[in-house]
């Protein structure tokens, strides 16, 4: 199907202006017989419930309850009240005579009146979706142990997910994939959006390759330890989450929604009286864990070829030093401020917040800092018109040391896996540091010297126009135009100086690098609800959408930096790499959904989709969905017992990857010839023909629930089929091109999903509610066109991923010594997880003491573990001299010697079982102080109980950053663990 791109984007700002028109010449609502109702809501043990929705009918006006559960708002006589907030069941209520009314809400454990989003502008009831989405309360993001970053709170917690940490630098840095692998070259990372704000989550090369050389011949690289920009958005400001995991779900979002989405949805202002919220936290970051250096005798030193009379002085002057500990062992102090108010009128409400954080790392000279500001404003233009405007400022800065591969012996993992305890390295009393003679750099003064900033200043904004255009006793038709804008500018400042051993040569480095990025999103929806029947709902709803994306990265090296100086034009050499790209998608959709009885759902939609990366740029791609469920019990089929609850359900779509900028041209590369610059044709060859990665998703499952709701269960089984997905391959050397992208085949990913929900445990002073959730994932590559393609890590020497047809796609396979393999080359592990578990428990007390945790199993899934490897080639592996299996060789030994013949001993199970967070909190009620309402206190605990058999740092390890070659553990930071106060008080 072909449309000309260029006639879709809509004048967005003359079709509000149009419509605003036409609603200044529409009869409203008359409000002269409405009535103020009072009401008070409880739980069924008769406390106060807070925070919960008051709406009234299908109108934009409502109120919430406070503290108290009290409420008040104008209503006419027969006019319909809902109730609803989350886990609760909702409930309705018209308005009769009374003027004061009481609502008891009673308690949704299964969640089955929880509303989900079903398109980019409706919803329906948990109990009527056709498919699985994961939610994230705000009390689950941050009202345990809450992380340093949004990207680290959601570990742990998405069924369904592999999420994994690249590193434990600050400032963040998550892979995060949903039901297994979607793409191989292409985007991996799920589209994130803000209260309808895409938002952008790149992990931005600072250059620090160039002094690194982690990718020889490359200023940027993906092993430079980037942080995502998702972590700039702090989780005290979430409501909550939710998670479209598959095509199934998040079809409606075509061409970027291969890796599933993530939807936002922060705190929106609530009617009432300002209400004023001020939470400090205060804490210590520790490291997790550290491997351990080997014990300095004779034996190892004369082994190793060491200087055995500097050993003998340092053991005899009592300077044997643990580095290790002296390097990662620092004690950081961490705070985190918010300051919130929210309040409003029935035609305006706000809410208002302002938080710093400061986290010291575990690493001297290393931290995170990070500043926000949101206004999210809802005005009340009418009975028929509201506005929605959200803004959020962020200032992020994150020092993030010297750490991961590098192939120049500098960092300070790598230095410091070969340098041993006795040799000195602190400064003398003039502050000059020794010269390491058994590294490249002496990692003290590389620590103390350099430096790693990456600032982010970041501005997101979203405006929301929603319009009831049309409303009878039969029908309403709603206008909503959205439009949504991201930018940041970020700046990372890498500092070298002369003085340090390893930059004996470029005699200072100084790396500038400089950001901008715009990302702005619109959407024009027209929604009908009607109601032909009193057992038949039917929600139309049709739009266009547009996205666009400029960014601009400009990253400026100076070597022979002037002694003292930063600046670099200060410098005997300058180059400069600038990587620029301009996108923009187009699209437009439609989708119908029918609610039967209240038990029958049925959803059928489509979207197109074109790009200006794709080949033929106006070409549009259809991206169907459908989906039915079907609820047993509200349809009478089942009757009393203990199950009150069954639905089956089942859904399919389609879904979209982008190919990757600049694919389907074939570039110029820059030249200096002579001193004459110039262009020469890369070596890379572009493919005018390149199509999207397109994802098929069916998914089909059983909800059911006993006891009232007290014990829900939710089954799910899913099959996701990536057609064409992008590669990059080898070309023969008479093509004058070295490698090309091509859509190079299918794979397809299957899993199942079990999640568990109960209240084992509901009295008047004690409850306990738990969740379980069971989840796993099995790949295989269906089609290759072209031979198998290793990838990530470093060969097969070591380990390395291979694509190829008929086996997993994360396979890890690797050299081997034992018989019938030729080549010697074997699948040694995988890096998806056998499976995966995870539970969230909460036990309250009184409505005042509560005690939550969250416990993440991962079992199985392999790393290509080169930490350890280090540090056996260095010499200071902790059990270097031991003899596990009674050869009479030391294992360290033993290990060096399997180098070119095994990757046996790279290659390491990488399961754990981790108590991720632990969080103890009291709440006080009544007050001598009459200006505070409430006030609490806490104790949490963060990452801080691991049980692992894995020899690194930590099992969660990504060496190359967010894309597909996970699992890669090269000397990252370690990972860190916290213990927080928290006091909030409630004024």
């Amino acid at each position: 199907m072909k449309l000309k791109s260029k006639q879709l984007p809509l004048r967005f700002g003359a079709l509000i202006a149009l419509v605003g028109i036409v609603l200044q010449l529409m009869p409203f609502t008359s409000t002269a017989q409405e009535k103020i109702v009072i009401g008070r809501v409880n739980d069924k043990f008769g406390a106060p419930v807070a925070g919960v929705s008051v709406t009234i009918g299908n109108t934009n006006r409502g109120t919430t309850t406070d503290a108290a559960g009290s409420f008040s708002i104008s209503a006419a006589p027969g006019a319909t009240l809902n109730f609803s907030i989350t886990g609760y069941k909702s409930q309705q209520l018209k308005v009769g005579t009374e003027e004061t009314i009481n609502i008891t809400l009673e308690e949704d454990v299964a969640r089955l009146d929880e509303v989900i989003v079903t398109g980019l502008t409706t919803n329906v009831k948990r109990s009527n979706l056709s498919n699985t989405v994961a939610t994230i309360s705000n009390k689950q993001l941050v009202g345990i142990a809450p992380a340093q970053t949004l990207d680290a709170a959601i570990n742990g917690k998405i069924s369904g997910a592999y999420i994994n940490a690249n590193s434990g630098s600050p400032g963040g840095g998550i892979t995060v994939k949903l039901r297994g692998v979607t793409s191989v070259y292409g985007n991996t990372q799920p589209l994130y959006v803000i209260d309808g704000v895409f938002v952008d989550n790149s992990a931005i090369s600072s250059g620090l390759n160039t002094v690194t050389n982690a990718a020889p011949g490359a200023v940027t690289s993906n092993q430079d330890n980037a942080s995502n920009r998702i972590a700039d958005i702090r989780a005290e400001d979430i409501e909550h989450i939710e998670i479209l995991k598959g095509a199934s779900a998040s079809a409606i979002y075509g061409s970027k929604a291969a890796a599933g989405v993530i939807l936002i949805t922060t705190k929106k202002g609530k009617q009432g009286r300002t209400r004023i919220n001020f939470s400090q936290d205060i804490g210590v970051v520790t490291v997790r864990h550290l491997m351990g250096l080997r014990p300095m005798t004779e034996q190892a030193v004369g082994m190793m070829g060491w200087d055995m009379a500097e050993f003998k002085a340092a053991e005899a002057a009592g300077k044997i030093y643990d580095y290790e500990k002296e390097i990662f062992g620092e004690t950081g102090f961490l705070t985190n401020s918010v300051l919130s108010l929210t309040g409003g009128t029935e035609k305006t409400t706000f809410y208002f917040s302002g938080a710093y954080r400061k986290e010291d790392g575990i690493v001297k000279r290393t931290g995170y800092e990070n500043t926000g500001f949101r206004l999210n404003v809802d005005h009340r233009l009418s009975d028929r018109v509201k506005l929605g405007l959200t803004t959020n400022y962020i200032h992020s800065s994150a020092d993030r040391g010297l750490q991961g591969n590098d192939n120049t012996g500098i960092t300070l993992g790598i230095a410091l896996s070969s340098t041993p305890s006795f040799t000195e390295l602190h400064p003398d009393a003039n502050g000059n540091y020794p010269r390491n003679r058994y590294a490249a750099s002496n990692p003290l003064e590389t620590r103390d010297k350099m430096r790693n900033n990456e600032t982010t200043d970041r501005f997101i904004s979203g405006l929301t126009f929603d319009a009831l255009l049309q409303q009878s006793v039969k029908s309403n038709t709603r206008l909503i135009v959205r439009g949504g804008l991201d930018f940041y500018n970020q700046q990372t400042d890498l500092q070298f100086p002369s003085s340090l051993q390893f930059q004996e040569i470029n005699k200072g480095t100084s790396i500038q690098g400089f950001t901008k990025n715009i990302n702005t999103n619109y959407i024009a929806s027209l929604i009908n609800q009607l109601r032909p029947s009193e057992h038949l709902l039917l929600t139309t709803s049709i739009g266009a959408t547009q996205e666009t994306r400029n960014f601009n990265n400009l990253i400026n090296v100076a070597t022979q930096v002037i002694s003292g100086q930063s600046n670099v034009d200060q410098a005997g050499a300058l180059t400069a790499t600038q990587f620029r790209t301009k996108v923009q998608d187009n699209g437009f959709f439609v989708q119908e959904e029918a609610l039967i009885k209240d038990a029958i759902s049925l959803t059928a939609g489509i979207r197109f989709d074109c790009s200006s990366n794709n080949g033929d740029t106006e070409k549009f791609y259809a991206y169907p969905k459908a989906g039915a469920s079907v609820n047993l019990t509200r349809l009478g089929l089942f009757d009393g017992g203990i199950m009150d609850n069954l639905k089956i359900r089942a859904a399919y779509g389609q879904a979209g990857n982008s190919p990757a900028y600049g694919s389907k041209f074939t570039t110029m590369a820059v030249s200096n010839i002579g001193g004459l610059p110039g262009s020469v044709v890369n070596v890379q060859r572009g493919e005018p023909n390149i199509e999207p990665e397109r994802q098929t998703e069916f998914e089909a499952g059983v909800d059911f629930s006993f006891f009232r709701g007290r014990l829900g269960f939710e089954l799910t089984y899913y099959n996701k089929t990536i057609f064409d997905f992008l590669l990059l391959r080898t070309l023969p050397a008479s093509s004058g091109f070295t490698t090309q992208w091509v859509n190079a085949g299918d794979l397809r990913n299957q899993g199942v999903e079990l999640g568990l929900s109960a209240q084992p445990v509901a009295t008047q002073n004690f409850k306990w509610n738990t969740t379980v959730n069971f989840w796993l994932n099995r790949s295989k590559v269906t089609r290759l066109d072209i031979p198998p393609v290793v990838l990530g890590s470093f060969g097969e020497v070591l380990g390395v991923f291979r694509i190829e047809e008929g086996k997993s796609a994360t396979q890890i396979v690797g050299l081997t010594d034992e018989p019938g393999y030729m080549p010697p080359v074997k699948a040694w592990g995988n890096q998806e997880p056998t499976f995966q578990m995870n539970t969230f428990n909460e036990i309250t007390y009184k409505n005042k003491l509560s005690f939550r945790f969250l416990v993440h199993w991962k079992k199985g899934g392999q790393n290509v573990n080169l930490t350890r490897m280090q540090y056996v080639f260095g010499g200071m592996w902790r059990d270097w001299d031991k003899d596990d299996n009674k050869s009479g060789m030391p294992d360290g030994l033993e290990a060096i010697m399997t180098v070119g013949s095994t990757a046996r001993e790279f290659i390491q199970n990488s399961d754990y079982l981790r108590v991720r967070e632990m969080g103890l909190y009291y709440a006080f009620d009544k007050l001598p102080v009459k200006a505070i309402k409430r006030f609490s206190i806490g104790v949490s605990l963060n990452n801080f109980i691991t049980f692992t058999k894995y020899d690194s740092y930590d099992p969660e390890a990504s060496n190359f950053g967010t894309g597909f070659s996970s699992g890669i553990d090269v000397l990252p930071y370690p990972a860190s663990k916290r213990a927080t106060l928290h006091l909030s008080f409630d004024f």
